[in-house]
């Protein structure tokens, strides 16, 4: 038995046809954690949705009421990327509610992974890349407006630039002292400027770290609390290299009541949409350092999965797998 909860609905696919992303990689990786031992039917916590008020924490009345009628634009429902039908509205509200209770159970157990979630494109009067809804930042204002946590940091290690997460809460920036450096300053890595770059802005109650390919989607990136740009095909050493420097920073100015990782499968290698190069055992070495890091500082982790393209789905579902692998073994009792 797991020391943590996974939470989990086989209602997590997303019913969007034949399409990039493998809406089957949740109800597979769920499977496969099964099959192999990792977990047993009695660490699975199946969410409720979230509610409508819970949503509205985040997102605009107009954009709501327009995915709970079916009246989005033509372009908002391209800008989306997949096909809208009120099925897959109740998948988002519903990842929403298993985010927030991951983030409940990650206060009590010290961790705590939905196997979904992770949409981090979705801003709060609309739609982009693959997300409707922005589920971590729901789970965040939630459990702030609970009274269960005042501060929240998100560790986004997706390949793609967490830009609905830095755009829902840039509002939160203020010319704080937890971070005192300048908006836009370069950082250097620990081993000198290798393979990209950091930069820092102000941060209020949610800090946001994101570790992405600079050359990929989204275009346009609003600025997060802290963005590692990486180059084209950064591999294991400098990619954990980059993301131990961008947690060292943030904690030395931040403390999270709650860490939110965003644990993204496509940096791997032979992701479809992704261009750098890590390995299934870097990627795990990834989660473990996010990990460790946490445990070290007895700070709770709510994991959420985000992106995953390769090209074999079962290499996805063995990242994802990973990351709970990886959980068990650094928050063993």
């Amino acid at each position: 038995m797991l020391p943590f909860k996974l939470v989990y609905s086989d209602a997590y696919y997303l019913p969007i046809g034949n399409h990039v992303f493998p809406a089957e990689k949740y109800r597979r990786v769920h499977d496969r954690l099964i099959a192999t031992g990792v977990a047993g039917p009695a660490d699975f916590l199946e969410p409720e949705p979230a509610s409508d008020q819970d949503i509205l924490l985040v997102h605009k009345p107009e954009y709501v009421q327009k995915l709970k009628t079916g009246t989005l634009s033509p372009r908002e429902e391209m800008e989306i990327e997949i096909p809208y039908s009120r099925d897959l509205v109740e998948a988002f509200w519903l990842a929403a509610g298993g985010s927030i209770l991951a983030a409940r159970h990650a206060l009590t157990d010290k961790i705590s992974v939905s196997i979904g979630g992770g949409f981090h494109h979705a801003f709060p009067d609309h739609g982009e890349g693959f997300c409707m809804i922005h589920d971590v930042a729901v789970a965040i204002r939630r459990l702030q407006r609970d009274d269960k946590i005042r501060t929240a940091m998100t560790v986004d290690c997706d390949v793609h630039q967490g830009n609905g997460t830095a755009a829902i809460f840039a509002g939160t920036r203020t010319a704080s002292s937890l971070l005192p450096s300048v908006s836009g300053a370069t950082l250097q890595h620990p081993q000198g400027n290798i393979g990209g770059k950091m930069r820092e802005a102000h941060a209020g109650d949610v800090f946001t770290i994101s570790l992405h390919q600079h050359n990929n989607y989204p275009m346009w990136k609003p600025p997060s609390s802290i963005d590692v740009d990486l180059a084209d095909g950064v591999g294991d050493n400098d990619y954990l290299a980059w993301l131990d420097n961008a947690l060292s920073s943030g904690l030395r100015q931040f403390e999270p009541d709650l860490i939110c990782y965003i644990a993204g499968a496509d940096p791997y290698q032979e992701d479809q949409l992704g261009g750098l190069n890590l390995t299934i055992d870097g990627l795990k070495k990834r989660d473990e350092l996010v990990f460790r890091v946490a445990r070290a500082r007895d700070i709770p982790v709510m994991v959420t999965y985000a992106g995953g393209y390769a090209q074999d789905v079962e290499d996805t579902v063995t990242i994802h797998s990973n990351t709970v692998i990886a959980a068990k073994e650094a928050f063993a009792p």
